[in-house]
């Protein structure tokens, strides 16, 4: 399954452009396979957007504007409807697609699925080593998110707009890198030198 965003890559609206890079930023944070259509520059796409957006969807005037996410063909939702998912931590169920194992997400869905049916799987005493590691991969995960999202806010204050966000990530972590390495050097020294 491919996610599809829908974009305009010369939006004049500082809005959009927002809306835009909080959607793309928080996709490629969770690791989620998408593409970016772009409507300014080809008719195809913006014509297959304004026609696959359900009517019930569309503004008063009738003309959606970007973004507008799609799962293949299945429309998903536009910023404001992705944005309540983003909040409500169901960014997955929103696109159509499984959370990976130990999110916020699956998580949920495990826990709504105990309070419907009234079971529990037994837990294997085996099994407690692999949840840990689940439990860990999940802080983890929550954790280069929380980065992410730090990392747009300051992008976005300082405003790069000759920098692409992907670029900007990549120098910031570079950055973490370089200090984690300096910094492991420096406390292996012996304290005498």
């Amino acid at each position: 399954m491919v996610i599809k965003v829908f974009l305009a890559s010369s939006s004049g609206s500082t809005a959009i452009k927002k809306k835009q890079q909080d959607v793309v930023a928080f996709l490629e944070a969770l690791k989620v396979d998408y593409t970016e259509l772009d409507i300014a520059c080809s008719e195809e796409n913006r014509m297959w957007m304004r026609q696959n957006v359900p009517q019930d969807k569309k503004p008063a005037n009738g003309i959606p504007l970007p973004p507008q996410i799609f799962n293949e063909e299945s429309y998903c939702g536009d910023y404001e409807t992705f944005f309540d998912a983003k909040e409500d931590n169901s960014v997955y169920t929103f696109l159509g697609l499984p959370p990976p194992p130990g999110s916020k997400e699956a998580v949920q869905a495990e826990e709504e699925h105990i309070m419907q049916n009234g079971t529990h799987v037994e837990e294997n005493p085996d099994d407690s080593v692999a949840q840990a590691e689940e439990e860990e991969e999940q802080e983890e995960e929550e954790a280069e998110v929380e980065e992410a999202s730090r990392l747009l806010a300051v992008w976005t204050m300082t405003s790069h707009n000759s920098l692409s966000f992907s670029f900007f990530l990549m120098c910031q972590r570079e950055k973490k890198k370089t200090w984690k390495t300096h910094r492991s050097k420096r406390l292996s020294k012996p304290s005498g030198q």
